[in-house]
């Protein structure tokens, strides 16, 4: 795979998150209480836990779908205070387990109609086709691909539209070991480039990461 090093991330300059003394709950039992988080741009750590420690619910929580119990959690410029809203509408991306994708769409309709309602280009969105080879794909009903083939398209857009922030809920797991490789690099580049990852993980990553056990915080 052909990865440019330090690729240009968008223009909101997102170069720090902090989360601190965070708890949250899901219905009536609480995941984590007390939780504080720094991540600076070119860093990226990788939450490890159980099944229902809270992983997903905190990168949920960081892009503004779950209300904290208790908790902050902040979004900075080299110390500047960023406005929550804005941080998160321009400048992180959410890669859930479910890939959000649209299944009777054609795939190339689908990262066509994900990557301009992020602000993508023509130019940004060939790019993305040609980093994660997708162009076999791109007539293709989504629903016939394969889980791995899926989650290649859904990593397209972060590629497409560069953001500074990376939300990741077990990125590799459809992936075969080339694809968790080049994957890999994705990764690798985006933090050479000022970009943070913050990844919910089983396996370790093929990046340096700072490992975070939410078991720790129950």
């Amino acid at each position: 795979m052909d990865i440019e090093k330090g690729s240009q991330i968008s223009a909101l300059m997102l170069t720090d998150l902090n989360i601190d003394g965070l708890s949250l709950a899901r219905g009536e039992r609480r995941l984590f209480k007390a939780l504080s988080l720094g991540l600076s741009a070119g860093q990226a750590v990788a939450l490890t836990g159980a099944n229902g420690a809270g992983k997903t619910s905190l990168l949920r929580a960081v892009a503004g779908f779950i209300r904290p119990e208790a908790g902050t959690i902040g979004f900075h410029d080299r110390g500047r205070t960023l406005d929550p809203r804005e941080a998160r509408a321009t400048g992180l991306h959410l890669l859930g387990h479910l890939d959000g994708l649209k299944g009777q769409r054609l795939a190339g309709d689908e990262l066509g109609f994900q990557a301009r309602w992020l602000g993508a280009d023509r130019a940004a969105v060939d790019r993305a086709v040609a980093t994660l080879k997708l162009a076999p794909l791109l007539d293709l009903e989504v629903r016939k691909l394969s889980a791995g083939q899926r989650r290649r398209l859904a990593l397209a857009r972060l590629v497409a539209a560069p953001r500074p922030l990376w939300l990741l809920d077990e990125p590799f797991a459809p992936l075969d070991a080339r694809w968790r490789q080049a994957v890999g690099d994705l990764m690798q580049a985006h933090l050479d480039g000022g970009g943070l990852i913050l990844a919910a993980v089983h396996d370790p990553l093929p990046i340096p990461a700072r490992p975070l056990d939410l078991g720790a915080f129950a």
